[in-house]
């Protein structure tokens, strides 16, 4: 299986990120042993005119892991016809134990790279590099998840076998199964479908509070958070119902194929760009205490508070309209 072109590329990948995260932590080190602003010294300036280096090569970095994430999912769909039972990613990740992980692994990389990334674009805009410590820290903490989704792709990339009878997504979200998708899948239309439309209004809501007041930063993060699990969770529960027409078809993959018009798309990539941005306006709130960065958040905070309630209206819009103009009809549902 290594000799797939889709494979070599997302193992090539993974290991350029790892490579590149090694020497950002090498970096890291050196900065948070010998960093003074105050100091006039030759190691100082080079420190200084390095770390515009290592910051731009973890831009490409983290940008190269969102590459990863859609490659890895795309990978799995377009696999689901060489495995026995895979109607979709659902059964191939469902080949052996490393699938799930590494997909739960790289989600959790993005979301931390993406903070990172709007972290450092603020403490570059203080004089005095007043985050720079912090922002090496959450460096420090990223290495050991990057590494974890290397070994854990790789796993799952080499362990893969053909002649394994895997199951299909039928199968893994039926409200029959057992496990955590069983779980979800067996959630009622009728419960779920309040809490999203209340969480989905308090998110955006609290965003544009966040935009024009510069304040609950903290509170949309988490709204924020709780919203992508939320949103997740509805997919499953109850969207994909309307978008396949079919009262038991739960999965959350088959919405990305051709014949559903690729919708899991115009879902998915939203939901992730508004959690990321949310969480990011969660982390770099606080510091507007900071004098040499009150202004830069003052900036940063709403703009990127607004987009992230664009891409969470984007959301919520089209899983109404997916539900709206479907032809299934479910009784007991709350409105």
């Amino acid at each position: 299986m290594l000799l797939n072109p889709a494979i070599m590329a997302l193992v090539m990948v993974s290991a350029v990120i790892c490579l590149m995260l090694l020497l950002a932590s090498w970096f890291a080190v050196r900065v948070l042993s010998h960093w003074d602003i105050n100091s006039g010294s030759e190691r100082q300036l080079r420190l200084e005119r390095r770390t515009y280096l290592i910051s731009t090569l973890l831009v490409w970095a983290f940008s190269f892991q969102l590459m990863s994430l859609l490659l890895f999912i795309y990978n799995a769909e377009s696999m689901s016809g060489q495995f026995v039972g895979a109607m979709c990613a659902t059964g191939v990740l469902n080949v052996n134990a490393w699938g799930w992980p590494t997909l739960f692994l790289k989600m959790g990389v993005f979301f931390t790279g993406a903070v990172w990334l709007v972290l450092n674009y603020l403490d570059n805009q203080g004089h005095d590099y007043p985050l720079i410590r912090y922002k090496y820290w959450l460096i420090l903490a990223i290495l050991p998840l990057v590494a974890a989704e290397l070994i854990l792709q790789l796993l799952y990339f080499t362990n893969m076998d053909p002649a394994v009878i895997t199951s299909c997504c039928g199968a893994l979200f039926s409200s029959q199964s057992e496990g955590v998708a069983g779980e979800i899948s067996g959630l009622p239309p009728a419960q779920m479908m309040p809490g999203f439309v209340l969480l989905g209004a308090a998110v955006i809501l609290s965003g544009v509070w966040v935009a024009k007041r510069r304040q609950g930063g903290w509170l949309f993060a988490l709204l924020g958070g709780a919203a992508f699990i939320v949103a997740l969770m509805s997919v499953v529960s109850f969207i994909s119902l309307y978008i396949y027409e079919h009262p038991h078809h739960h999965c959350p993959f088959c919405i990305l194929k051709s014949g559903h018009d690729y919708i899991g798309y115009l879902l998915y990539l939203p939901l992730f760009a508004a959690t990321a941005l949310a969480l990011s306006v969660g982390v770099i709130s606080p510091w507007r205490k900071i004098t040499s960065l009150t202004l830069a958040v003052d900036r940063i905070v709403p703009r990127l508070s607004w987009i992230a309630v664009v891409f969470f209206s984007l959301f919520y819009l089209v899983a109404a309209w997916s539900v709206w103009t479907s032809h299934l009809t479910m009784t007991g549902v709350w409105w």
